[in-house]
């Protein structure tokens, strides 16, 4: 008779750990477990319609994609953009951002969220993250709110919805526009509602490694009319004309007001309106297979889910970038890069510790002069120095030590996702034996995008 599968993981995990000489614990192919995005013919004939018609440039099939999904979020206005940095400049443009402003973002994200205000004359104020959602605590956004400050711009990390309800009564206080950005969590709600519809405006990245993929691309969307038509005004010139219904708006109509060409590559429209089509069956089938992936880890000592409780109408969306959250004192001490390097060595090749350092840290937020001001670009137009050394965000500074990527699983395969799990079940309770060469952490984990190094 088979042995049922909890007397199967007992008896894997109480082999010798593959970093010493014991058999891996996948040995299974992985086939289509990863592949993504999902591409058949249909976006296949999509792109070659588009191409056929010598529709590449335009607007045309990106406005019947901003249609469906300004639908598809229930949102009243949707703008195609060519990336998602694109998109994120326009909306700070849009809620009224300019010279001497300031926004508030957390500063565990890609550069994307915070760096455009530099483009607007205006700078960025960090505030620390929630150790266990990942994205900004609504607790210590409101000791760095000033005079000077427009906007707060929430990130959804790694899929993960941000406290909503907490944002925006601190926004609510201060007369503040909130931007969210979805990049990483296309489809997650919030208590039953997407996420994406909670602030003035949000932005979407739709680059290929996305849940939502489409090549590379961005969009915006938003219920108000006239953020809607900033960012059109800001690089969209061949629609910034007489359909504009803000009075301020209308004389200047004809040339983007931000001097760039923003628009989505036709060719991209195309395929995203095919993947929007099945986004919600082929998101659920993530959320299905990553979830499974995490009740089997359930109860492990050091491994906790980055994840919703379901039962409160949230959900992942799309499981970007996925991660686990460690707790290194219930290991005895072992540091994740230890705990990683013996995990990869059980066949999970991109089990890796970190996350996005933090922003902070980095030059450009310190002491970097970009535009020839005769000063750091970060406080040009600042009447304080409102730089944040190292020390002054200690969640974010140290959350590097205290995560870990985790497979993301594109199809429910329980068979293959439970030997990806027993990978991470083995080490964990084989801690001991890697305590004794266990060189600790570097200083700082991780990396300022998820994008692999050009060698």
């Amino acid at each position: 008779m088979a042995s049922s599968p909890s007397l199967v993981s007992i008896e894997k995990s109480a082999l010798p750990l593959a970093l010493f000489g014991g058999p891996p614990a996948v040995t299974l192919p992985a086939a289509d477990l990863f592949t993504w995005p999902i591409i058949t013919q249909e976006d296949e004939d999509a792109v070659l319609d588009c191409l056929r018609r010598r529709e590449m440039s335009g607007t045309a099939i990106t406005m019947e994609f901003e249609k469906d999904f300004a639908t598809w979020m229930g949102i009243k206005h949707a703008l195609g953009f060519n990336n998602g940095t694109a998109s994120l400049l326009a909306a700070f443009f849009g809620v009224g951002i300019g010279a001497a402003d300031e926004i508030i973002c957390t500063p565990i994200t890609i550069f994307s969220s915070a760096l455009p205000a530099y483009s607007l004359g205006a700078t960025v104020v960090f505030a620390d993250i929630d150790p266990v959602t990942l994205c900004i605590d609504p607790a210590d956004i409101e000791r760095h709110i000033s005079p000077r400050t427009k906007a707060i711009v929430v990130v959804h990390y790694l899929g993960h919805p941000a406290d909503m309800n907490g944002i925006l009564a601190v926004a609510r206080r201060h007369g503040l526009k909130v931007i969210e950005d979805v990049s990483h969590a296309q489809g997650a709600l919030y208590e039953g509602r997407k996420v994406g519809s909670f602030g003035d405006v949000a932005c979407y990245s739709l680059m290929t490694a996305k849940s939502i993929a489409l090549g590379e691309a961005g969009m915006l969307t938003t219920n108000d009319r006239e953020i809607y038509e900033r960012a059109l005004a800001f690089g969209h010139y061949e629609r910034y004309a007489a359909a504009i219904q803000t009075p301020y708006l209308r004389p200047w109509a004809g040339l983007p007001l931000g001097g760039v060409k923003n628009r989505m590559h036709q060719m991209s429209s195309a395929v995203g309106r095919v993947q929007l089509r099945h986004y919600d069956e082929r998101a659920a089938e993530i959320r299905r297979a990553m979830n499974h992936f995490w009740d089997l880890l359930e109860g492990t000592p050091g491994l906790r889910a980055h994840r919703v409780d379901e039962s409160t109408g949230s959900t992942m969306g799309g499981w970007y970038g996925a991660h686990g959250l460690y707790r290194t004192e219930e290991l005895g001490g072992l540091s994740v890069t230890r705990f990683c390097e013996a995990v990869r060595a059980e066949g999970v090749g991109d089990a890796n510790p970190g996350c996005n350092k933090p922003l902070h840290a980095h030059p450009v937020f310190n002491d970097v002069d970009i535009y020839g001001q005769g000063k750091p670009t970060r406080v040009a137009h600042s009447e304080r120095d409102l730089r944040q050394p190292v020390g002054s965000l200690p969640v974010a500074e140290g959350i590097g030590r205290k995560v870990y990527f985790i497979p993301w699983f594109k199809h429910y395969r329980p068979e293959m996702i439970a030997e990806y799990a027993e990978a991470f079940r083995k080490v964990a309770l084989h801690s001991s034996a890697l305590l004794a060469d266990d060189p600790g952490d570097p200083p700082d984990l991780g990396g300022w995008g998820f994008f692999k190094p050009i060698r």
